[in-house]
């Protein structure tokens, strides 16, 4: 319940942070063109908190915290008295005009630098990307990539950390034609650069795990099988368990680490097991049934509600980059140019059939991803924040009729044929895009709902 409210609360505050900043973008643009703001309303529906200003803007906080809007002075909505018609946004010129559409999506990119920047300043920590192991027939085992390698590089891009390598193959999702890794041996200084050919190579939709489904099992740390945490009601829980049992035997079969545990109950569900556990300085025989949790393929796999105790790790498998101000700023400006490049090309792969809409997700993938990136850390969180801000700048501008891009296409249009786009194919083209919009919406929280 706690982690449910957790969830819900961050979900709330990176919504609240982004739909205000991108609001206060048209606003402030607004009224630097001399367009009288009447409404700054952050969420829809009745109001929470209402309060003016002097200029006699109305600011509210509403109920359904899932959006907001800045209503402006128009002669096209509502009669406007003389004295304010040089207030109005429908008679400002069409620079202004696109220019306050523009400031929306442009203050989201600006606070994905912002954000980028805090995490850069704060210094990024990562794990080095050692190979585990090489799928046989994967991508990595047709670029010869071998256990023990560090992967250094992907088509030329450094990939310091796993996280910069996750995000590298991501561009390639989907793709024809050749990727290239650079590779090296630990305490060796000698980089192999070695190709493949992708043949639009995917990733699991359910489980987008780039790193694997490109054929590479990352080296861990050993995991040795003691508990750390029993949830309550749970099988592990009802069979006594508790935290600090190191499991020693299942069914007679000795259990080495974590992995050969999880193995043994994901293939055994509803079917009792026999365990030996190692309890400070007694051997326990504990009996518990694994109850069945049926998976996006229709599978089911046994889980007992208990996690483990990682271990450290060493030292020299982590990699920290420490960032000054300056040097802050150009890489939180180049993360979140990257960004942006990368949501655009996913967009087309998604529109051309490159990638699955699958890949679409919604508002409780949102929410999950929230709270799990705040539970990491403000870094983890702030990451997050601008990778969401990223994606709303880049949605709003695109040309679909109902966003801020539709609208730019339609002043666009005008300052090119010197007229306003009519009334009849601009309300034609809110229908349609507005159906588009909704489309999008649906598919996105049907996609979230069977991930759950």
């Amino acid at each position: 319940m706690i982690d449910t409210l957790q969830m819900i609360f961050f979900t709330l505050v990176a919504l609240g942070v982004l739909v205000t900043i991108h609001e206060y973008g048209h606003f402030w643009v607004a009224r630097r063109c001399g367009v009288k703001v009447l409404r700054f309303s952050i969420g829809f529906g009745p109001a929470l908190v209402r309060w003016h200003d002097r200029q006699g803007t109305e600011y509210m906080i509403a109920a359904l915290p899932l959006g907001g809007y800045v209503k402006m002075l128009d002669e096209r909505e509502a009669p406007v008295a003389e004295e304010d018609a040089g207030q109005a946004f429908n008679g400002k010129t069409v620079w202004q005009r696109m220019a306050v559409v523009a400031a929306g999506p442009l203050a989201n990119f600006l606070l994905a630098v912002v954000a980028f920047w805090i995490v850069y300043l704060l210094g990024v920590q990562g794990v080095v990307p050692i190979i585990g192991t090489v799928d046989e027939g994967s991508v990595a085992a047709r670029a010869k990539l071998e256990a023990g390698q560090e992967i250094v590089a992907v088509d030329g891009e450094p990939t310091p950390t796993l996280q910069a390598l996750g995000e590298q193959l991501l561009r390639r999702l989907g793709e024809q034609g050749t990727i290239t890794f650079t590779a090296k041996y630990p305490d060796s200084s000698l980089l192999y650069e070695t190709a493949a050919e992708l043949d639009g190579w995917q990733v699991d939709a359910d489980s987008p795990d780039p790193i694997a489904s490109i054929g590479i099992g990352l080296y861990r740390p050993d995991i040795p099988p003691v508990v750390e945490q029993v949830i309550a009601g749970e099988p592990a829980a009802n069979a006594g368990l508790e935290p600090g049992d190191r499991i020693l035997r299942v069914d007679g079969v000795a259990i080495a680490s974590w992995v050969d545990w999880v193995e043994h109950v994901r293939a055994r569900a509803e079917q009792p097991l026999a365990i030996d556990v190692a309890r400070g300085d007694e051997t326990l025989a504990l009996h518990v049934t694994p109850r069945a949790v049926v998976q996006a393929d229709g599978s089911q796999i046994g889980q007992v509600g208990m996690t483990v105790k990682l271990p450290e790790w060493p030292q020299d498998m982590l990699r920290a980059i420490e960032y000054g101000p300056l040097e802050a700023l150009g890489a939180a400006a180049g993360r979140t140019w990257k960004t942006t490049v990368l949501v655009l090309d996913s967009i087309k792969k998604m529109v051309t059939g490159l990638i699955s809409p699958k890949h679409l997700s919604g508002p409780i993938t949102i929410a999950k991803v929230a709270g799990a990136s705040a539970q990491h850390g403000l870094a983890s969180y702030l990451g997050f924040l601008a990778l969401l801000s990223v994606s709303l700048g880049v949605l709003n501008l695109l040309p679909v009729p109902v966003l801020d891009g539709g609208h730019l296409l339609y002043y666009v249009i005008e300052a090119v044929k010197g007229s306003p786009v009519s009334d009849r194919i601009q309300m034609a083209g809110y229908r349609v895009g507005l159906f588009m919009v909704l489309g999008l919406m649906v598919l996105a929280l049907y996609n979230d709902v069977m991930r759950l």
